[in-house]
């Protein structure tokens, strides 16, 4: 999620794979989906709305993806997949039916980064909590909940042609690729930023260190106009990364290039609206949510680019996830 207003109009002018090595072969991809173990909860305030909201996580039955229930609502349900986008401005929300998931992406990127599967996310209002503005908290529910094999064979949706979707100078591509990676550069005139670039291979286990602690930023000379638009009225200095017009007001950063690598949390939220994880790698510049989903759209209307696979066995020789701290990787 970024809460900037503008972003530069400079952009790389070079081949949108020329920066980044090409993927290699992973070995840390699951055969099996995988689930919670056990049901846990966690408490805040909405980023936009500033409303209060208590969520649960609970385990879910294999084939179930993921899907998010108002429990205020008489428990109705609302599956996060790509026909249930409402609005990408500032965040990604979900609706079916006028019921409205509210800022979903930290969490499903969380979700695609400990590599879930299959769970049910409870709220009692429309907006998740943003917590510390990262996707750490919630890697740290999925932790202490412990992850749990399921029987069925994990599907994946493998890129079979490339897709490139561009609007102006900004751009986004997804190709093929043996493993799930993500390049993103982004360039902003702020002496805090410029133009930054990460990638990251997400089937390699880094997910949890190199993204998940990065937090959403905005910029302090915008943020009366915001509200005014009725956005970011539960942002503080305990939530976003606050930028003046020439610094942090609340350093220090968690990473020299914290913004872009934020930027990477927020794509793979988004692209977990595919509702399959993922065998391609994925190229943005300047990009943001609308054409994260613009992606995902096109991507799913044209079944000619993509495959659904599972894997043999033999190529999972091993979790990048076993040996984390407070981790359970059980078998049901």
């Amino acid at each position: 999620m970024k809460l900037c207003m503008n972003q530069a109009q400079q952009c790389v002018d070079v081949l949108p794979q020329a920066n980044f090595p090409r993927p290699r072969l992973s070995f840390y991809l699951l055969i099996q989906e995988q689930t919670i173990r056990t049901a846990v909860e966690c408490q805040g305030v909405g980023l936009h709305s500033g409303a209060p909201v208590k969520l649960r996580i609970l385990p879910a039955p294999a084939n179930t993806g993921i899907i998010f229930r108002r429990v205020d609502l008489d428990g109705f349900e609302v599956e996060a997949v790509s026909k249930n986008v409402a609005r990408v401005s500032y965040a990604t929300s979900l609706m079916k039916k006028g019921v409205l998931i509210s800022t979903t992406e930290h969490l499903l990127s969380a979700l695609v980064g400990m590599r879930i599967d299959n769970a049910i996310i409870e709220l009692n209002n429309l907006e998740l909590p943003i917590l510390d503005g990262s996707g750490r908290p919630f890697v740290d529910l999925i932790r202490k909940a412990g992850i749990r094999k399921q029987r069925r064979a994990r599907s994946y949706v493998r890129i079979l042609r490339a897709l490139e979707v561009h609007e102006g100078n900004k751009f986004i591509g997804i190709y093929p690729a043996e493993s799930y990676s993500i390049s993103y550069t982004i360039n902003f005139p702020h002496p805090m930023i410029g133009q930054e670039a990460f990638r990251l291979e997400l089937t390699n286990g880094q997910y949890v260190s190199q993204i998940a602690p990065a937090r959403t930023f905005g910029f302090l000379h915008e943020a009366e106009a915001l509200r005014q638009q009725g956005l970011i009225r539960g942002a503080s200095k305990e939530n976003a990364l606050v930028l003046t017009r020439n610094g942090l007001e609340n350093p220090p950063l968690r990473y020299p290039d914290e913004f872009v690598r934020h930027k990477i949390l927020d794509l793979i939220g988004d692209l977990a609206l595919i509702g399959k994880q993922v065998l391609g790698n994925v190229v943005a510049d300047l990009a943001g949510h609308a054409m994260h989903t613009a992606l995902v759209s096109r991507l799913l209307r044209d079944r000619t680019l993509w495959e659904e696979t599972t894997l043999a066995e033999g190529r999972e020789e091993g979790s990048a996830y076993e040996n984390l701290p407070g981790q359970q990787v059980l078998q049901s």
